[in-house]
């Protein structure tokens, strides 16, 4: 019993994922990659609560990279992918990904009382194949917060059109 107990104690806590290894490798290609470019990093893997979900359950969201381009704030999505033979990297970063994004963004300006610098949103793709060099890719600006702005309903009622 005591073997068991000791192998359970050398393990618990230590298992990761192949999945999240991978991402952890592409965020630090990613980091070194930015760092090439000019970026200045601000933080990596930033985690706040950003509200509650329809059942009350307290919601966290997750910001890759924050990082300053010049003097433009930048939220970086990192992708990682062994292979893109069926779907590109970039595909991952779907509307629902980017609306938590941009949720987190707002709440990480707020906490940080940021608001007379310029904001961009930012993906880089990772693709690293088993057996080949790293491709990386930057695409800036890939969305902006006017994607999820509730639109102003301008229009006149029907019924005062008579």
């Amino acid at each position: 019993m005591s073997e068991i107990l000791s192998i359970i104690e050398q393990n618990n806590g230590t298992r990761v994922s192949s999945t999240s290894s991978l991402g952890q490798q592409g965020e630090n290609l990613a980091v070194e990659f930015l760092i090439a470019k000019g970026y200045r990093i601000v933080v990596a893997n930033f985690k706040v609560p950003v509200g509650r979900n329809s059942k009350g359950v307290s919601v966290t969201g997750e910001i890759d990279i924050v990082a300053l381009d010049v003097d433009t704030l930048c939220f970086v999505e990192v992708k990682t992918r062994r292979s893109d033979e069926f779907v590109p990297v970039i595909a991952a970063v779907d509307l629902r990904k980017q609306r938590q994004i941009a949720r987190t963004a707002r709440v990480y300006r707020r906490v940080f009382n940021i608001r007379d610098i310029e904001h961009r949103y930012d993906v880089v793709t990772v693709l690293l194949p088993k057996h080949s060099k790293a491709e990386i890719e930057l695409v800036k600006g890939f969305w902006t917060d006017a994607v999820f702005q509730r639109k102003a309903w301008n229009q006149t009622a029907w019924y005062e059109n008579s």
